[in-house]
């Protein structure tokens, strides 16, 4: 007979690991990264006390991946970019732990009311499915016709058509988050691939880094250096967390010839034609007055073609009537929790607010395209949405852009 898990030496381990954790997070790093620290890992002890339990045999191995847990989050009182090694023994099961506990909730919460309930190990395989959606990525091809159609209220819409002989080919990348989950030799892989697939454009749409990949500009810099190769072909715009490290993302793409649009347009010479590209910056307020004031200082020129990029899709709404053919945004990751694994649109996002979390969508004679990220951030995984990594063919641009 196998004897219990020592759900009492559990618990022990657990409080001292928090009590030390957040006891230096408010030396090294002061009170309110202290205090995100004492909710987040205390909400996740206590639930993982109800886990525990139910792990059989298995305890030692949980046990193992509760000090991950912590040693993790030790490790972000002071952030930088860990070795390969560290992310696999450290990073990624503890984020793989974390997302069990989370998911197991309304378990633990029928448990403490006394009840047993079926599924306990669904949580597992959620988790389990979700570490394969963060680590892995399929390339494939995606084709988004511009129909000219004026759709009155914000929606999805997908439509299909005659390809054009030359579409605009573009790679979008977003939401990286050089990270625990992205290396610095990843996205230098995915740079790699993109150049290899000889787009027109390459446009990032933000979000370049987390805390753990701020410190060193060098770590971008080099993650970005096969884009190098098609210098005159990348533009960026800002996302909200590369005004965390404003410089170091500026410089990163500066010296590998990515041009920075702030606010501003640029005139891209791509094989296809001219396209007029639009950089909006990042903002939390005023977005629909920051959108316009942009918009008036670059008229749109006859029959020139024009493609935005705007980090969060919640704006586009704001977008003035005729300023843009196709925006690219990221910024949701494609909604991170949902259901696009079984064939189903839904995510946690499209859920619980209005956003565009992922595809395609319109407004007006206006087409949003949400990238489903290149990385993650926040929530420990994803969980049935997969990160992308697409070619897009953009049909019908010069058409609406000539009318």
């Amino acid at each position: 007979m196998i004897p219990p898990p020592p759900t009492i030496l559990f618990a022990l381990l657990s409080a001292l690991s928090w009590l030390t954790v957040v006891g230096a997070a408010r030396t090294l790093r002061g009170g309110p990264y202290a205090a995100f620290l004492a909710v987040l890992l205390g909400i996740h002890a206590l639930s993982s006390l109800s886990v525990f339990p139910t792990t059989g045999a298995a305890w030692p191995l949980i046990a193992y991946l509760q000090l991950a847990v912590f040693v993790h989050f030790a490790a972000l009182i002071r952030p930088s970019l860990r070795g390969s090694l560290y992310r696999a023994a450290i990073s990624v099961p503890g984020s793989w732990f974390v997302a069990v506990v989370f998911l197991s909730v309304p378990w633990s919460i029928a448990r403490a009311m006394g009840f047993h309930p079926w599924g306990a190990w669904l949580p597992f395989a959620l988790a389990t499915v979700g570490l394969v959606d963060s680590l892995w990525a399929s390339e494939d091809e995606r084709h988004l016709w511009l129909d000219g159609a004026v759709v009155p209220s914000l929606q999805r819409h997908e439509t299909r058509g005659a390809h054009d002989p030359r579409p605009l080919r573009i790679v979008q990348i977003t939401d990286p988050h050089i990270g625990a989950f992205m290396s610095v030799a990843s996205l230098q892989a995915i740079c790699a691939r993109a150049v290899a697939r000889d787009p027109d454009l390459v446009l990032l749409t933000g979000d370049l880094l987390t805390m753990e990949s701020q410190r060193d500009p060098a770590w971008l810099a080099a993650a970005l250096a096969p884009l190098k190769a098609i210098e005159g072909r990348c533009y960026a715009c800002l996302g909200n967390h590369d005004h965390e490290a404003l410089d170091t993302v500026k410089t990163a793409l500066a010296v590998n010839g990515i041009t920075l649009l702030v606010d501003d347009m640029a005139v891209a010479e791509t094989a296809a034609g001219p396209v007029e590209i639009v950089g909006y910056d990042f903002v939390w307020r005023d977005r629909a007055a920051h959108m316009q004031s942009v918009a008036a200082r670059f008229p749109r020129t006859a029959g020139a073609p024009r493609v935005a990029m705007l980090h969060d899709p919640g704006a586009f709404h704001h977008l003035p009537e005729g300023s843009a053919d196709l925006v690219l945004s990221g910024h949701t990751h494609g909604g991170q929790l949902g259901l696009l694994r079984l064939g189903l649109r839904g995510t946690v996002v499209s859920a619980l607010s209005q956003v565009p979390d992922h595809g395609q969508w319109a407004l007006g004679t206006a087409r949003l395209y949400v990238h489903r990220g290149t990385g993650h951030y926040g929530f420990p995984l994803r969980i049935g949405v997969p990160a992308e990594r697409s070619l897009l063919h953009v049909h019908g641009l010069w058409r609406e852009a000539t009318g």
